[in-house]
């Protein structure tokens, strides 16, 4: 039944499913459209909002156009390249190479999810090099997949926001602190998580295709390198300029400097954030490439894959503005605790926090918008702080799995379309929404 469910939904996927771009147009139309008959605002309120929002996110934006390419370029190091030959042996059956991305990814993104997503997707790639016969639509769909439980892990925004002074909770939440052992540490959290960790690479094992005309392989050209970032072979004596270039010692020197920053940012008892894995990626890139030339080549290939981001997440930030500053983000959170009791609370939550994920796709964003509204309701419907934080993460976590704002980067480097992958993620979308909220009403 879920290989057919898979095969369905993905033929939908590849038929009607525009470009993500596309899909990133019609959620503003349709938030201004919203905006427009719900709230009442007036067209040039909606557009005032989509204008002053589109820059919001100008800081992340870069932060993710740096983890791509900086883990990118970091990949196609020597050393790189054999350890992720390495694992990719593991694997030796195309259903083996599917489960492997899979978790590599769920690990990966419980550690920290910019890590997860960019290592994951370099596997996949070396998987589908080296095991033959694995339908790669499928293999990075599955590497996708795993993303789900990145909120619940180390990195995820809402328990470590919640778990510090918030201004949320300060103004919402009587100034309430929640220790990461009541919400990523909490046995139900966990238990969830380790369901997922069997549940996700199962679903995805049992969408393989059995027969071999339905099976896509990866594409060849994908692994050839391009010439013009491949240097001529010398022909006279260096000059000055082209030692430095082509100096060891100069990538070595920087690199100890970012090693030893890196070691003094945990010593000081800093955790694991964008910033310094980005920093992690750039200064092993620069002494894994051994010369500056080589690591500028490396990038420049690298660059080549940003553009969807670059183009893409103006977009989100502007709907995220109007979503926000229209109140529509409001209405619809206040619109499911209606409906809530003290059983349901948590149910209610995690979808409405799915929905306002299509329109607000980020951790920091979904926070901004549902804890003012979701926090006063838990305590009025003695429901732990806790508890509430955690469904508005699992429902921002699992929406994305048909979300194409998080997928972006892992395509870039897959270098596949959304349309590709989405009909696969649609099923587990289904199977672990089922889950969760059999969890939201039942465990948590």
């Amino acid at each position: 039944m879920i290989r057919l469910m898979g095969q369905f939904f993905s033929k939908i996927a590849r038929r009607f499913l525009p470009d993500a771009f596309i899909f990133a147009i019609i959620l503003t139309l349709l938030t201004f459209i919203l905006g427009l008959t719900v709230e009442r605002a007036s067209f040039m309120e909606m557009t005032s909002y989509f204008g002053a929002g589109l820059w919001d996110l100008l800081d992340f934006s870069m932060q993710m156009v740096l983890i791509l390419v900086t883990g990118s370029a970091l990949a196609t190091s020597n050393p790189v390249q054999k350890l992720l030959k390495s694992l990719a042996r593991l694997a030796h059956t195309p259903t083996q190479a599917i489960v492997l991305a899979c978790l590599a990814m769920m690990v990966g993104c419980w550690l920290n999810w910019g890590f997860g997503l960019i290592v994951s997707a370099l596997l996949a790639k070396e998987l589908a090099q080296n095991v033959k016969g694995v339908h790669y639509p499928l293999l990075v769909a599955a590497a996708y997949s795993g993303f789900i439980v990145w909120h619940a892990g180390f990195s995820g925004s809402i328990p470590l926001k919640i778990a510090g002074a918030d201004d949320i909770m300060q103004q919402y939440a009587q100034g309430a602190v929640v220790s990461t052992s009541q919400t990523i540490f909490a046995w139900q959290n966990l238990l969830l998580v380790v369901v997922f960790l069997a549940a996700i690479p199962l679903i995805n094992f049992l969408m393989a295709p059995k027969n071999k005309t339905d099976i896509i392989e990866v594409d060849p050209k994908i692994f050839e390198p391009d010439s013009s970032n491949i240097p001529p072979p010398p022909t006279q004596k260096l000059t000055c300029a082209q030692r430095l270039e082509n100096s060891s010692i100069l990538s070595l020197a920087v690199g100890v400097v970012g090693v030893v920053y890196i070691i003094h940012h945990f010593r000081q008892g800093n955790g694991l954030n964008l910033n310094i894995v980005n920093f992690i990626f750039l200064i092993l890139g620069i002494i894994l490439h051994k010369t500056p030339i080589r690591y500028v080549r490396a990038v420049n290939q690298a660059v080549k894959t940003c553009g969807p981001i670059i183009l893409q997440f103006p977009f989100y930030a502007g709907i995220m503005g109007m979503m926000i500053n229209s109140g529509l983000a409001v209405t619809l959170s206040r619109g499911f605790v209606a409906v809530s009791n003290q059983t349901t609370f948590p149910f209610f939550t995690f979808l409405s926090a799915g929905l306002v994920n299509f329109f607000v796709p980020s951790g920091g964003g979904q926070w901004a918008v549902q804890g003012p509204i979701m926090m006063p309701a838990a305590q009025s419907l003695n429901v732990p702080y806790s508890t509430t934080a955690m469904a508005i993460a699992w429902g921002d976590a699992w929406t994305n799995l048909v979300q194409p704002f998080w997928a972006l980067p892992l395509l870039a480097v897959a270098k596949l379309n959304i349309r590709d992958i989405m009909g696969y993620t649609a099923v587990v979308l289904i199977f672990s929404g089922l889950i969760t909220s059999l969890f939201m009403l039942l465990v948590f």
